[in-house]
């Protein structure tokens, strides 16, 4: 008997909220399922507010309420012939089997799955879920609590983890967000040298401060950068350089 595919599993992980996780777990979904032609399915274990779980809901109301975004809708879905990605709920002791379940009984396998994770280490059942995770990317600020706490976290699953034989981690790649475009300050060069010293990977490309991170599609947006029904647009991509992550990210998941 033929034996399916596996996806490829993907997670953006780190131990602090607010630097991004479920927003880059959005933006690079949509990319890859609407615009880049692959078959997408998120977990979001981000007990208890499940973010992604809401973002989609309010997307929906989004597309319904917006005549330009209805329409852009329509097009694409009719172009691409193929459903939303799901967003299922889940946590992160469960998820595994709930994503081996899903793999078995779909026709369309995937070939990413997203895992959105809580952040902090923790949480039941994590650690052992990391462990099966593909590719980390764990977005670092320019901001000394989070970035000793990641980077604390991430030598652990690279020098801890990764050693041992039974994981499944390919790459754990950590990488710079929110950095202002203006000013390149001496913490940057200083932190690069420690990530090098811990023996951690770091991607070249970074993303700069933009609050369109923080918009999704409102009612009246005529633009579209982080929604689960529609891909970023690609000039606000262009903006803050995640149109030069992707480039590097594909690389880097071998997609």
């Amino acid at each position: 008997m033929e034996t399916k595919k596996q996806p490829t599993i993907i997670t953006f992980s780190t131990q602090k909220g607010g630097v991004g996780k479920s927003t880059f777990t959005t933006l690079l979904a949509s990319i890859l399922h609407y615009r880049l032609g692959y078959q997408v399915a998120v977990f979001d274990c981000d007990f208890p507010q499940y973010s992604l779980i809401q973002m989609r809901e309010r997307d929906l109301k989004a597309v319904m309420q917006n005549g330009v975004l209805k329409k852009m809708a329509h097009k694409q879905f009719t172009t691409i012939n193929k459903k939303a990605y799901p967003v299922f709920q889940s946590k992160a002791d469960t998820v595994l089997e709930e994503l081996e379940a899903y793999v078995d009984n779909s026709e369309v396998v995937p070939d990413v799955v997203f895992l959105d994770l809580p952040g902090t280490v923790n949480t039941a059942g994590i650690l052992s879920t990391l462990a099966n995770v593909h590719y980390i990317f764990s977005p670092i600020t320019a901001d000394r609590v989070v970035l000793e706490s990641t980077l604390s976290f991430t030598d652990v699953l690279t020098n801890v983890l990764m050693k041992k034989k039974h994981t499944e981690i390919k790459s754990i790649q950590l990488f710079w967000n929110q950095v202002d475009g203006r000013e390149r300050t001496p913490l940057y060069k200083n932190y690069e040298k420690v990530i090098k010293d811990l023996g951690l990977q770091l991607m070249e490309t970074s993303i700069t401060d933009s609050k369109r991170f923080r918009k999704e599609g409102e009612t009246v947006a005529k633009t579209v950068f982080r929604s689960t029904l529609l891909p970023a647009d690609c000039k606000l991509m262009m903006l803050c350089r995640l149109d030069q992550f992707m480039e590097e990210f594909l690389r880097i998941v071998k997609l």
